[in-house]
C-alpha cells in the first residue's frame, strides 16, 4: 500500500504533489487518481495516518480533539488583543490526514447563493458550483433531492443517534420566538429559521471524512499504485525556478521523531522531491501563506524583513484573515446522560466498551438543531445607527444571508470538573457568519521554528459591529432556553456577570421553563449590555473557520489566485484550500472546503488532459 513516513528512494518525482492531506487536498489527490490512476500523485501531510483511528471515525469523541495533547489538532496562537480582554487568542485547526474533517463537529451546512456570488470569479458563480456541490455527497436529509447529490462520496445523515426529544422542544421554542422550522436550509436560499440538522456522518454511525472517504478506499484496494500518501513530513516551501513551481522542499516532522530535543530545536534534514506538471498547496488558511512566503511569494516588505528572497511580490499573502467566532454559553438541563455526550469527556461512559458494543451513541454530535437568523427591523434600530449602516449596506439587500448561525450542542466544553453538580450541562454557540473584523497571519523567518506574526483580528472592526451581533444572538438564545422543557439554569461564571438586582440577573437554578409567555422579553439595562459586551470580549474564541489569507483575486485588489487557482506570477503553481475564497460564507466551512476540493480537481483533470488518458484506458480495457 503507497501510505509512507519514509519514501522510497526510487521515488524522487512525480506528476503531481499536493503538499497538504488537508480537507481539500484529499478530495484533489482522490479526484485526480479517479480521472487516470497512471498518474503518479504524491501528497505530504505533516500529522498522522487517520485510517480507523477511534478518535476520527466515532463522532461523539471529537471534543477530545480539543484536548491540548490531541495529537491530531494543530493548535495556532495568536497576538494578544485588548480587544479580546487582553486574552491571546488559540485557534485550532487540523493536523492529521484528513484534515479538519477528521476532526472537526461534522456540521453540514453550505453557503448561500449570494455568498459565492459575491465572489466574482469566473467559474465560481452559484450556478457554476451547485454541480459541485452536489457531487461530493450522498444525501440522506430531508428537503428536496434535486437540491443535493445522491452518489457522491461524502456521506451525509442523522447518524445513529438524536435525542429527539430535545430536538422537537429546541424547535418549538424559536418557533414561539417567530423562527420557523425549515426541511432544509442548505438550499443555498431559505434562511431566517432553524431546520434538524444533518451532518458529516454516515448511517452506520462512522464519520464522513475526506480522508476515508477519498483517499483510503484507493489505497486499501491496490489498484491505485501511482497514488503516495506521506505522512510525518512538513512542507518548508515550493521550489520556483525560472518562474515555475518545480517540486517542494520537506522534512519530517519533529513531533515524531524519537529525541524530544528536536520537538524543541524544531530541526531536521529537509528534502526534495519534483514535480513534473503541477504543485498544489493545500494547507489551510493558516499554514497555506506561511509555506509561500517561505518560498519568496508574498508582501516583499515582509519577506526582506524576514530574511526570505523575493520571488514573487504578491501583498495579499497572509493578508485579510476571517474566522466566524463564536461565543459559547451554558445552560443546566434535565436531559438524561445518553442525551448528551458529556460522559465520554469526563469519563462517566466507558469509550472502549462503547466501541466494542458499537453503542449508537457513539455516531452523533450531540447536535441535533441548528439556524440560521436575522434580527427583525425593530432590533436592527435598537443596535445603534453603526450596525443599522452595516445591515442596510450588507444584510438587507440579500434576504439570503444570516446575520449569525445560532446551534444547540448537547454537549459541554468546558472542565467538567467544575461543575457545581451532577446535571447535564448543554452549550448553545452563536457565530457571525460574516465577519467584519480582519487578521493576518506572516512569517518572521526562514525557518519552521521561526514565530509567527498571527494576529486574528477578532472584534477590531472600527464600529463594533461584530460585538453587536453577538450580543443580540446572546439576548435571543437565551430567550429561547428560558422556554425550553428541559431547562432548569444557566451556568454562574460563563454568562455576564449582571447585577443581581437585574431582571437580566442569571438564574443558576430553576424547576422549568421560566418565560412568562411568548411576548415575555427580558429587560436589559445599559449596565447589563456592558457586562454583556465585557464577557463577549472575554469569552469569544473560533469556530476553527479561518479562511481568505490568499483569496482569488486580481492582483490590485490583493488577490494571490486567479479563478483557476494558479498563483499570480508562478507557473505551476495552484492553491486549493480555504485559502482562496474571497468572500466569507453563511456556513460552518467544511462543505467550503469540500467544494473548492471538488472544483480545483476539475480545474486541473482538465488542464492536465488527465480526463482524456482515463477515456483511452478505458477503450483499451475494452478491447
Amino acid at each position: 500500500m503507497p501510505l509512507h513516513t519514509k519514501l522510497p528512494s526510487d521515488l524522487t518525482e512525480f506528476d503531481v504533489i499536493i503538499a497538504g492531506g488537508g480537507l481539500a487536498g484529499c478530495v484533489v489527490a482522490g479526484r485526480l487518481a479517479e480521472a487516470d490512476p497512471k498518474t503518479s500523485i504524491l501528497v505530504i501531510e505533516q500529522g498522522p495516518n487517520n485510517y480507523n483511528e477511534p478518535l476520527v471515525v466515532h463522532p461523539a469523541l471529537y471534543p477530545r480533539n480539543l484536548f491540548p495533547s490531541s495529537k491530531y489538532t494543530l493548535f495556532w496562537h495568536g497576538k494578544q488583543s485588548k480587544e479580546l480582554a487582553g486574552r491571546s487568542p488559540i485557534v485550532p485547526s487540523g493536523g492529521t490526514l484528513g484534515g479538519g474533517s477528521a476532526i472537526n463537529w461534522m456540521v453540514y451546512t453550505r453557503g448561500q447563493r449570494s455568498d459565492f456570488d459575491s465572489w466574482k470569479s469566473e467559474g465560481w458563480s452559484a450556478d457554476d458550483l451547485v454541480p459541485f456541490l452536489n457531487k461530493l455527497e450522498t444525501y440522506h436529509g430531508y428537503g428536496e433531492q434535486k437540491h443535493h447529490g445522491g452518489t457522491g462520496p461524502t456521506l451525509i445523515s442523522k447518524g445513529t443517534h438524536r435525542a429527539r426529544e430535545a430536538e422537537d422542544d429546541f424547535i418549538k421554542a424559536c418557533g414561539k420566538l417567530g423562527y420557523p422550522e425549515f426541511n432544509d436550509l442548505q438550499n443555498l436560499d431559505d434562511n431566517n429559521g432553524f431546520e434538524r440538522y444533518q451532518k458529516y456522518i454516515g448511517p452506520n454511525g462512522r464519520r464522513s471524512d475526506a480522508a476515508h472517504r477519498y483517499l483510503h478506499p484507493k489505497l486499501q484496494s491496490g489498484d491505485y499504485p501511482n497514488l503516495h500518501v506521506l505522512c510525518e513530513k512538513e512542507v518548508i516551501k515550493v521550489n520556483v525556478e525560472n518562474g515555475k513551481a518545480v517540486g517542494v522542499e520537506y522534512q519530517t516532522n519533529p513531533r515524531y521523531m524519537a529525541n524530544p530535543e528536536f520537538l524543541n530545536a524544531g530541526y531536521a534534514s529537509p528534502r526534495n522531491v519534483r514535480a513534473r506538471k503541477q504543485v498544489v498547496v493545500s494547507c489551510g488558511a493558516c499554514a497555506t501563506p506561511l509555506i509561500l512566503e517561505r518560498s519568496g511569494i508574498g508582501n516583499a516588505d515582509i519577506l526582506k524583513k524576514a530574511g526570505v528572497d523575493v520571488v514573487q511580490d504578491l501583498p495579499g499573502v497572509g493578508h485579510d484573515y476571517q474566522d466566524h467566532h463564536l461565543s459559547l454559553w451554558s445552560y443546566r438541563t434535565s436531559l438524561a446522560p445518553r442525551d448528551c455526550i458529556n460522559g465520554f469527556s469526563d469519563g462517566r461512559f466507558d469509550i472502549n466498551k462503547a466501541i466494542a458494543e458499537n453503542d449508537e451513541l457513539l455516531g452523533t454530535n450531540a447536535m441535533d438543531a441548528q439556524g440560521k437568523v436575522r434580527p427583525t427591523e425593530a432590533e436592527v434600530e435598537a443596535l445603534g445607527p453603526e450596525f443599522k449602516a452595516a445591515w442596510d449596506k450588507d444584510f438587507k439587500p440579500y434576504a439570503d444571508r444570516p446575520l449569525m448561525i445560532m446551534a444547540l450542542y448537547n454537549c459541554y466544553y468546558g472542565d467538567h470538573s467544575t461543575l457545581p453538580d451532577g446535571a447535564e450541562y448543554v452549550s448553545l454557540a452563536n457565530w457571525t457568519a460574516y465577519p467584519y473584523s480582519r487578521g493576518h497571519i506572516h512569517i518572521t523567518g526562514p525557518k519552521m521554528t521561526d514565530p509567527i506574526d498571527f494576529d486574528t483580528g477578532w472584534l477590531q472592526d472600527a464600529n463594533s459591529v461584530d460585538v453587536k451581533k453577538h450580543i443580540w444572538a446572546y439576548k435571543l438564545a437565551r430567550e429561547i432556553f428560558r422556554r425550553l422543557p428541559f431547562f432548569r439554569g444557566e451556568l454562574v461564571g460563563n454568562h455576564p456577570d449582571f447585577a443581581k438586582d437585574s431582571p437580566a440577573a442569571v438564574v443558576q437554578y430553576a424547576d422549568g421553563p421560566i418565560a412568562k409567555g411568548d411576548d415575555d422579553r427580558i429587560q436589559y439595562s445599559k449596565a447589563d449590555d456592558e457586562a454583556l459586551e465585557q464577557k463577549i470580549r472575554e469569552t469569544v474564541s473560533t469556530t476553527w473557520h479561518s479562511l481568505g489569507t490568499c483569496k482569488m483575486a486580481s492582483r490590485d485588489q490583493k488577490g494571490v489566485v486567479d479563478p483557476s487557482l494558479n498563483v499570480h506570477g508562478i507557473k505551476g503553481l495552484k492553491l486549493a484550500d480555504l485559502s482562496v475564497p474571497p468572500e466569507n460564507v453563511g456556513a460552518n466551512t467544511g462543505n467550503t472546503a469540500f467544494l473548492v476540493g471538488e472544483k480545483a480537481a476539475d480545474i486541473i483533470i482538465k488542464e492536465l488532459g488527465l480526463d482524456k488518458g482515463k477515456s483511452q484506458s478505458s477503450a483499451q480495457a475494452r478491447l
